[in-house]
């Protein structure tokens, strides 16, 4: 039987999925058997069993390079919020985990099917934004400090807020290179944030956010304060 020895996709990185646009990415199976390999490919599938599998992703034609007994198969996928039940769209329900499907078959026809090879994250979309003000401001006055964290919303086509989740305030004094955590809030019902802080010296403020299962990680360009 061919052997399934490597599976990538997305160059290992999550599958991040916005609110309208195409999300493109490829795979890569590398299988070897004494007869040679004809054909390898892969699948992604989400739910309890790849016989009942309530959503999935499949490929175009894969491209295969042959080394000996070994071949190595790439085959591009893309991906749309969209909640109809249609192969090669999400839905809200569908962030999270994924499985990958991993298949292989000889040129003497032996085939090999690993249903549940490995796992990935398909995730919705996030942003993060922030807004540091008075500016510019007297050292030892209350800085505000608003933002909103959103994510993608598979089943609308827009941004919404994500409520109820932690997020970290950072600063960075002017002359330096790294940011340290000031605070930790959770956003509002609607993905809102405020706090205050007081001013001390110039320097940049952000928001910063660690990510769930089903939602990256975002971090906020910083916000620059002149304190006078």
């Amino acid at each position: 039987m061919p052997v399934i020895t490597k599976v990538v996709v997305n160059k290992g990185r999550n599958i991040v999925v916005g609110p309208t646009t195409v999300t493109k990415l490829s795979a890569q199976i590398t299988a070897s058997h004494p007869g040679g390999i004809s054909r390898a490919s892969v699948n992604l599938w989400h739910g309890a069993a790849y016989d009942s599998a309530d959503g999935a992703m499949s490929y175009d034609v894969p491209k295969c390079t042959t080394s000996g007994t070994t071949a190595t198969c790439t085959m591009n996928f893309q991906v749309k919020a969209d909640t109809r039940d249609m192969t090669n769209v999400v839905a809200n329900a569908h962030a999270g985990t994924w499985h990958i499907a991993a298949f292989a078959t000889g040129k003497d026809r032996a085939q090999t099917a690993v249903y549940d090879y490995a796992t990935t994250k398909v995730q919705r979309a996030s942003k993060l934004t922030v807004n540091a003000s008075p500016e510019p401001v007297k050292k030892g006055k209350k800085i505000t400090v608003t933002g909103a964290l959103t994510r993608a919303n598979w089943n609308t086509h827009a941004w919404a807020g994500y409520g109820s989740q932690s997020v970290k305030l950072q600063y960075r004094p002017k002359n330096a290179s790294t940011y340290t955590t000031l605070k930790s809030l959770t956003t509002s019902s609607t993905g809102k944030l405020s706090t205050t802080v007081t001013a001390t010296a110039d320097g940049y403020y952000r928001y910063t956010f660690a990510g769930t299962s089903t939602t990256p990680a975002a971090t906020a360009a910083g916000d620059y304060v002149d304190v006078t």
